[in-house]
Formats: C-alpha cells, sequence, structure tokens
C-alpha cells in the first residue's frame, strides 16, 4: 500500500510541475497577427517589437 501511494503522490507530482511549466510558456509566448499592416508576414501585435515583421509568407508558383 505505502508503495502504491508513493507512486500516486510521485506521479501528481510530475504532472503539476508539468502543468506549471505549460502555464508559463503559454503566458510567456509573443502574439503575431498574418497579414498585418498590408504585410504578407507574421507581425508582432503587442510589446517593444510591436509592427516587427518576424517571418514573409512565401507561396511557390506552380508551373504548368
Amino acid at each position: 500500500m505505502r508503495e502504491r501511494m508513493k507512486d500516486n503522490v510521485a506521479r501528481y507530482s510530475t504532472a503539476k510541475l508539468k502543468e506549471q511549466a505549460d502555464k508559463t510558456m503559454f503566458r510567456a509566448r509573443r502574439e503575431v497577427e498574418i497579414n498585418g499592416n498590408g504585410t504578407t508576414g507574421y507581425v508582432i501585435k503587442e510589446g517593444p517589437q510591436k509592427g516587427l515583421v518576424l517571418r514573409h509568407i512565401k507561396i511557390e508558383p506552380k508551373n504548368i
């Protein structure tokens, strides 16, 4: 019985740590806006780097 309880506590502890890490990562992410201000890329919405284009979206042409 003691071993089973120890396993349950260990699993619960690990799950709580993972959940806390996920919440921290979710809060720390930067918001991006696709096609913001007429650009064809990902633009940061808020923060000190507002308006910065992270990456342009390139569509490969299809040759017929």
